[in-house]
């Protein structure tokens, strides 16, 4: 067994590499760009190699660094994760050539999988279904209308060297395949360097079903059952799980043992995937081969118990598979969802930015764990544009699919995120639709509950109003003390006290009226659409509050600021809203330690005063227009003005630094 591995990747893969590593008492060396100099990953291995500048063009692909990385540190063999060089063909070789172990593969079994035109004619050879298509080169679209025709409409237009949703075009028909045809060439030169086209039959309401395999260098290949795969957007998987509800055992058994038969044929060694599309009556046809540990390897680590990143560092050493097919056992049903930076309401945009809060529920080890969490960031990290999107795995194990399920969605519901936009209030959405809970799966499932999956407000404003009113009150009281000079609700002259909140719920202004009543109780007001009012009762419970309002039922929240806009979090859902009230978070704006942050998108209208200025809390320290209104910034505390980071007539992100105050 090796002594020292390098990892040549970044993130979640990673670490999920390096904790094997440490189980298994192997040393690890991280390689990082300069954007990941103070990474998760780097912090967790035992010596880290800089590689270059952010792009990945210029640090993670760069064969000769890495080469010179193992070299210098003394790794006997490089683990390449997914992604990156993980499947390149010349980088195995070239390790191979310099005597340190490719954890994957041979270059031969990557070469022969790694052309969809070739991986398809190997595949007919070693008699594993294929898709009725045409399986050469296509020179022009003009003919592309004509094989597609003959083959019969819908069909599947791909680029031979495509992957992850690039080179991929359905048509229904002559004109959609002449433009299906120029799209994915385009596509494929600019992507891959690789124009060449194939065209096969477009199976409808399709499963897509991987099998994972492991092969050994003794000639010994085993199938570690199948992934339901079928949960997509833009032909990227978005939740998988394992077994799949789909398949019989009938048709499991058939597509492993293809599986086991493609893998012999190419002398496959180490974790690799065979995957599938099946059809509404289980008919299955062979997609390709990802020779390569796939992002949702964890699901059919929690249904068997194995680690195959240690079977994936026992086969590169020599060692030979320790099980044979019928010792392995499946136990329960496991899920895993990705958890990504981008908007699903804007077509899924990528974001970027820095996890302000970042917490997630409570994990245990991973084989065959109730939750488990494979992530490569820490809360103040940054997601940059350099790389991809995914912030972490989510994956849950339970006895049957609906516990599963229900699993999944409590620790969705625990994930709280501040900073960027995510996707985990659109996962709960697909987790509690009503195709995916009683699994009538398919990869057109996102576009048919769309009406349910996107632009969804599982909060509501009367909910969110409560909530921050409730957080605001009970944040003045800590701060104020017992001084009942000091306190809003103190004694007045007249019967009852009034105050005015101000907010903003979905870009239109709100309003909300509270009034202090004699028995030391509130009434809070909500004015215009979904009026509401009654009593406000609230109590705080370890991080978050119970509050309820009026015969609304009792609400558990969570809240974080970002600004002045409030992240409120609860069981249903979570939801945003900003807070025009200068006080409305005095407990964080205490704590903010000089940190003056725009509440929304806006322009800086001015500034009050200048670096240097001595000010008092509460002072007015600038103007910002956002949303049609204008709001004043005021100090939290007393301090000097160490810095003016805009000028007036910037326009600033939500949240954005504006001044930093010195005590």
């Amino acid at each position: 067994m090796f002594t020292k591995i390098l990892i040549a990747n970044r993130g979640e893969i990673a670490c999920r590499v390096i904790a094997t590593a440490k189980k298994m008492g192997i040393a690890t060396v991280a390689v990082y760009s300069e954007a990941d100099k103070e990474a998760r990953h780097v912090r967790l291995a035992d010596e880290a190699v800089l590689l270059g500048p952010a792009p990945s063009r210029e640090s993670y692909l760069v064969v000769d660094k890495i080469i010179a990385a193992a070299k210098q540190t003394g790794a006997q063999a490089i683990h390449p994760g997914y992604g990156f060089l993980s499947e390149n063909e010349a980088f195995a070789k070239r390790c191979e050539d310099e005597g340190i172990a490719f954890i994957g593969p041979k270059a031969y079994s990557i070469a022969a999988m790694g052309d969809k035109i070739a991986s398809k004619k190997l595949a007919l050879e070693a008699k594993v279904n294929t898709i009725p298509g045409y399986n050469d080169p296509i020179p022009s679209a003009q003919e592309a209308v004509g094989i597609a025709k003959g083959i019969g409409y819908p069909v599947m237009i791909k680029a031979s060297a495509g992957g992850g949703g690039k080179g991929l075009r359905v048509a229904y028909n002559d004109q959609e395949a002449f433009e299906g045809f120029t799209a994915c060439q385009n596509e494929a030169r600019n992507s891959f360097g690789d124009d060449r086209i194939f065209i096969e039959k477009f199976v409808e309401q399709p499963h897509h079903i991987e099998i994972q395999i492991l092969g050994d260098s003794h000639g010994n290949v085993l199938y570690l059952n199948e992934r339901e795969c079928s949960i997509q957007r833009r032909h990227q998987k978005v939740i998988e799980e394992a077994p799949s509800p789909f398949i019989s055992d009938a048709t499991r058994q058939a597509m492993g043992a293809q599986a086991v038969a493609l893998a012999k044929a190419v002398k496959y060694q180490s974790a690799g995937t065979v995957e599938f599309v099946v059809g509404k009556d289980q008919d299955f046809y062979f997609l390709e081969m990802n020779t390569r540990l796939q992002v949702e390897h964890p699901v059919t680590e929690a249904i068997t118990g194995l680690d195959l990143v240690e079977w994936q560092l026992r086969v590169a050493s020599g060692e030979p598979l320790p099980l044979r097919q019928d010792q392995l056992r499946i136990q329960g049903h496991a899920i895993e969802a990705r958890i990504c930076a981008e908007n699903p309401d804007n077509n899924f945009l990528p974001a970027t930015g820095t996890l302000q809060v970042y917490r997630k529920p409570q994990a245990s080890s991973f084989e065959r764990s109730t939750v488990r969490i494979d992530d490569g960031v820490r809360e103040g990290d940054t997601i940059s544009p350099f790389y991809d999107s995914m912030v972490a795995k989510l994956i849950v194990h339970g006895d049957t699919r609906e516990q599963a399920l229900a699993r999944l969605d409590t620790a969705l519901a625990q994930t709280h995120i501040v900073g960027l936009n995510t996707n985990v209030q659109f996962l709960r959405h697909v987790v509690r639709s009503e195709s995916f809970a009683t699994a009538k799966l398919d990869t057109a499932l996102i576009q048919r509950e769309a009406a349910v999956l996107f632009k969804q407000e599982t909060v509501g404003l009367p909910a969110a109003v409560a909530a921050v009113v409730a957080h605001t009150l009970l944040a003045e009281k800590a701060l104020q003390g017992a001084d009942p000079f000091s306190r809003r609700d103190g004694w007045q002259s007249h019967s009852l006290a009034q105050r005015r909140f101000e907010f903003v719920w979905q870009d239109q202004p709100r309003s909300a009226r509270l009034n202090y009543l004699h028995d030391g109780a509130v009434s809070l007001s909500l004015e215009g659409e979904e009026a509401a009012s009654g009593v406000l009762t609230f109590a705080a419970d370890g991080a978050g509050l119970w509050v309820q309002w009026g015969s609304a039922p009792r609400v558990f929240s969570q809240l974080d600021w970002q600004g002045e806009t409030a992240h409120l979090f609860t069981p249903q859902g979570a939801s945003r809203i900003i807070v025009l009230d200068p006080l409305a978070h005095a407990g964080e704006a205490a704590q903010e330690g000089g940190r003056l942050t725009a509440p929304m998108p806006g322009k800086v209208v001015s500034f009050a005063v200048k670096a240097g200025d001595k000010v008092k809390a509460g002072q007015p320290l600038a103007v910002m227009e956002a949303m049609k209104m204008e709001h004043t910034i005021s100090a939290p505390k007393d301090g000097v003005v160490a810095e003016l980071l805009y000028a007036p007539g910037d326009q600033v992100a939500d949240g954005a630094e504006l001044l930093k105050l010195a005590a």
